[in-house]
């Protein structure tokens, strides 16, 4: 039987609406449906844990890998995160299925030149490749209709001079619907629908333009974009704004911008180089390992993350309001899990948002809000306890709902009205594996905590 323990209770005062009652023992729980709020890559291995019914919440922030180069050129949210889940969502079927399957997750050779890679594209685009083989025309004709487009956007831009080196087709697939529908959960629908999956992803925010997130440090200083702070890629040069480590006060001082993903500004990313996200081609050519070694290889990081926010094209801190989806998700599951993965770019900006966390805390219908705590710590909690994982969670959550009080419009509440919620409003259990590296200290910790 697991290990659990009960450490000491939180002290921080809570508002009244919510329940402090202890959370209950894990045997006592009827886990039920579950939503999962997690990253591209640090989830997978485990989803079909979850169930068929599951919902997963994902951050469309990320710089890096295939998606870098798409933002690049065309603007647009990140896709790569979304689109790793839905192919890990393919429920086996017959060959069809499978051939589908293998359509989209293929990924351009690297180690071929440009020039190589395009003459792969063109035969794809053209029908003739072999990836074809074993696909209906009907749904031939659906793809390849919508890399067409992806094709014909690429030609508007053609100055830029796209990569397809290291680039995932599926990527080409879901942007491309994305751009013609205008909508990230159209087009997730039509890839769901395409492969006969039944999953319920969600983007953590609906928009149609670039999102850059950007790391505060405890020394004050910044940095732009989640492969900077993640994982940089050695000899990247940053842009303006991405990659950049700046003092604090030299970007804009924090306001109260609301989120700037207006439909009336489709050419806006285009206009700024991708927003943000003029990233190097070097993020293209980047992968992360899947076991989540060779961290070791990248620089610490100088001091640790103090916050994680959104910014827009200009450097000003943005408070975009989150899928209201993913609210509505966390007022009728049972379960929430913060999966294991990167914490400050994977999980936070899922929870850095307006009305995340009274959507937790007062949320009637979860039973367990469960962290599964990583196996090591990466660049960006180096050091890290458990107790700092679960705190750094209630902090951004308990700062974002303050934020929500002071953005009512007509509304002055003074600070000392504004009361935080305890950690377990927002962690009720840890489960960590036997083993870790990362230190377990389970009298501090106010939740249950239980080794697998």
């Amino acid at each position: 039987t697991p290990h659990r323990s009960i450490g000491t209770p939180a002290s921080t005062i809570a508002p009244s609406s919510v329940d402090l009652n202890p959370p209950a023992r894990p045997e006592d729980i009827d886990l039920g449906s579950f939503i999962v709020i997690s990253g591209g890559t640090g989830c997978n291995a485990i989803c079909e844990a979850f169930g068929k019914d599951a919902s997963y919440v994902l951050p469309v922030s990320d710089n890096g890998g295939s998606s870098s180069e798409i933002i690049r050129v065309m603007g647009g949210p990140s896709i790569g995160d979304i689109r790793s889940r839905l192919i890990r969502l393919i429920p086996p079927g017959p060959p069809p299925a499978a051939a589908i399957k293998n359509l989209l997750s293929y990924r351009f050779p690297s180690d071929c030149s440009g020039r190589e890679a395009r003459e792969l594209w063109r035969d794809i685009v053209e029908g003739k490749s072999k990836l074809w083989a074993g696909i209906p025309p009907d749904r031939k004709e659906t793809i390849r209709g919508f890399l067409v487009y992806f094709e014909s956007e690429l030609l508007k831009r053609a100055h830029k001079n796209f990569d397809f080196r290291n680039g995932s087709l599926g990527n080409y697939f879901l942007a491309a619907a994305q751009g013609f529908f205008r909508s990230l959960p159209s087009a997730i629908f039509l890839f769901s629908s395409i492969t006969h999956s039944q999953a319920h992803v969600l983007p953590v925010l609906v928009t149609s333009h670039f999102v850059t997130i950007a790391a505060e440090l405890t020394n004050k200083r910044t940095i732009v974009g989640q492969c900077e702070i993640s994982h940089p890629v050695p000899g990247a040069k940053p842009s303006a704004l991405a990659g950049t480590s700046t003092p604090q006060n030299e970007l804009e001082s924090e306001g109260t911008h609301e989120d700037e993903g207006d439909e009336d500004d489709e050419d806006e990313d285009d206009e700024h180089g991708g927003g943000a996200a003029d990233t190097s081609r070097l993020n293209a050519m980047f992968s992360k390992s899947p076991e989540g070694e060779g961290s070791a290889a990248y620089a610490k990081l100088e001091a640790r993350i103090n916050r994680v926010f959104y910014i827009n094209a200009y450097g000003q801190e943005i408070f975009p309001s989150p899928n209201s989806d993913f609210i509505e998700n966390l007022g009728k599951r049972k379960t929430l899990v913060y999966s294991c993965g990167s914490l400050w770019t994977s999980i936070i900006p899922c929870l850095a948002l307006r009305g995340v966390a009274s959507a937790i805390a007062k949320s009637a219908s979860i039973q367990a809000k469960v962290l599964l705590l990583n196996g090591q710590n990466d660049r960006e909690t180096e050091g890290y306890t458990a107790e700092d994982y679960v705190n750094a969670i209630a902090r951004v959550l308990n700062r974002h709902d303050r934020l929500s009080h002071k953005a009512l419009k007509g509304t002055q509440t003074p600070d000392f009205l504004i009361r935080d919620y305890p950690v377990s409003a927002f962690v009720t259990h840890v489960i960590y594996l036997r083993g870790s590296s990362i230190r377990i200290d389970q009298g501090k910790l106010a939740v249950y905590a239980a080794w697998r």
